[in-house]
């Protein structure tokens, strides 16, 4: 089945952070940070009507000196969306960055609402809010740095309980379940207890102060043994089935061997997990080269990723079986991929400047089966004639 889909060039705006207001309605987040490069850091909201159309309804351009957004999630049914974004330097030295933002779209317009800091950077430092995932009731939101997590509630922004901060490895994503937080970092996933939400009726401000405590942490599950042979491996995403919560799927990129000619391929893996036993019951290698993107849609059909190589890719949820690849997606690796709310469209971006749509066919699954089906059928039947025309010989 041929999956259509187009690359959209976007003038200056490198991308690093997207989310879908609605099944047409996406904000992108890009520009060129910090650095004096000359290209301004914004939010822009387009509407996407197909794989081909996208036209740009508003713009909210970051004031001097701030980062650009580099992570990003939303609540549709409000039209609000949290973003990490750091603070200018000035901010950053004073110990003042405001780094966790919510902004709102009004009227086909994106307003600033509020902001709060859970992270303190130094600016000759590279921290900065790597993670942004809102729990799927709309009740809390993760954010997290290299090393510390902070869960908030949604939509105040006000902590409910302390900081996380990591002694080794490093943070690279979350995952809410309906009861649990999987934090991901480079050296294992570690499980803690959501806390009861917040009392009816209590103003959002007192309750965020009175449930600030400790998370509970209540599994710590370490890196799944791999095939092949590796110098190591690290944990870089995470996502629940959307419709089952025993089911978890994982990014595991690995650090090649070293031998005295070569160096072996880094490797890609997606795997499944049975969080009721926290087993992997799944993997698939999708790639010789690193992830650095990853969704699942939220029909419970598809697992979407991008890679080093430039590729994205479509797995289905079940068999982790692989429904499309699209190479050279981009000129640059994929630094974001994401379904909008009904499934039917992916989204991947790049620092290239571009972004790239897929329309992504309900029967998409089914349809690659089918494919497979007739290939293995065309190849038994020309096995079969090849062995008929053996036999006809051998008889003569």
């Amino acid at each position: 089945m041929r999956v259509q889909h187009t690359a959209h060039p976007l003038s200056s705006f490198p991308v690093y952070s997207c989310a879908f207001l609605s099944n047409d309605e996406l904000v992108l987040g890009g520009g060129g940070g910090q650095s004096r490069s000359g290209v301004k850091n914004k939010l822009r909201l387009y509407k996407v009507a197909s794989h081909t159309s996208i036209e740009q309804l508003n713009e909210l351009e970051l004031d001097k000196g701030e980062d650009l957004p580099m992570s990003m999630a939303a609540w549709p049914a409000t039209k609000q969306l949290v973003c990490g974004i750091n603070s200018a330097e000035e901010a950053l030295r004073a110990g003042a960055n405001q780094n966790c933002r919510r902004f709102a779209v009004k009227d086909n317009t994106l307003t600033f609402e509020t902001s709060t800091s859970t992270l303190t950077v130094d600016p000759e430092d590279d921290d900065f809010q790597k993670v942004t995932v809102i729990s799927p009731d709309g009740a809390f939101v993760v954010v997290a740095g290299k090393r510390d997590m902070t869960l908030l509630q949604f939509p105040s922004l006000e902590p409910v309980a302390d900081t996380v901060h990591l002694e080794k490895g490093e943070i690279y994503d979350a995952a809410f379940s309906p009861t649990h937080l999987v934090l991901v970092t480079t050296v294992n996933l570690l499980v803690y207890t959501l806390p009861a939400p917040k009392p009816e009726g209590s103003s959002e401000k007192a309750a965020g102060k009175q449930r600030a405590s400790a998370l509970e942490l209540v599994q710590t599950v370490d890196r799944p043994e791999l095939p092949g042979k590796d110098a190591g491996s690290s944990f870089r995403a995470a996502k629940f089935h959307p419709q089952n919560p025993n089911v978890l799927y994982t990014v595991i990129n690995t650090v090649p061997p070293r031998t005295r000619t070569k160096h072996s391929p880094r490797k890609a893996f997606i795997c499944k997990w049975d969080t009721s036993k926290w087993k992997v019951t799944k993997t698939r290698q999708v790639s010789d080269k690193g992830l650095t993107c990853f969704d699942v849609s939220a029909n419970g059909k598809f697992v979407a990723y991008g890679t080093g190589d430039y590729t994205l890719g479509i797995l289905d949820t079940q068999a982790l079986a692989p429904l499309l690849t699209i190479l050279k997606a981009h000129e640059l690796p994929p630094t974001i991929v994401r379904f909008n709310p009904t499934s039917d469209m992916l989204v991947s971006g790049s620092a290239d400047n571009t972004i790239r749509l897929v329309s992504v066919p309900e029967n998409l699954a089914a349809a690659s089966w089918s494919s497979w089906i007739i290939v293995i059928v065309t190849l038994l039947v020309i096995l079969f004639a090849i062995l008929a025309q053996q036999m006809h010989q051998a008889t003569y």
